[in-house]
């Protein structure tokens, strides 16, 4: 199961156990739904937060990763003309 997955599911279950935790306290209506709509929100944030430092951590691994394979390019695009300088040399 991948970590975006996993990190989605534990958010979720604490989104789930505040609001029931809220429900179930022994509050007026109106201050129940304030503090609803303030876990909403704060789960909300974080949701955001957890998803911007996944997109930035997924941003540095692809930018690493296009980066190695500039590399390899490079390095086989100068062995192929290694190679034909070589293949010259030789039938010369």
């Amino acid at each position: 199961m991948s970590t975006g997955k996993v990190l989605l599911g534990v958010l979720a279950g604490v989104a789930a156990g505040a609001l029931l935790g809220v429900l179930f306290a022994p509050d007026k209506g109106s201050e129940t739904r304030r503090k609803i709509s303030k876990k909403g929100k704060d789960t909300v944030d974080d949701l955001e937060e957890k998803f911007n430092d996944l997109l930035t951590n997924l941003t540095e691994k692809f930018e690493a990763a296009k980066e190695e394979a500039t590399d390899l390019y490079e390095k086989g695009k100068h062995k192929v003309d290694d190679l034909k300088k070589d293949i010259k040399t030789q039938m010369s």
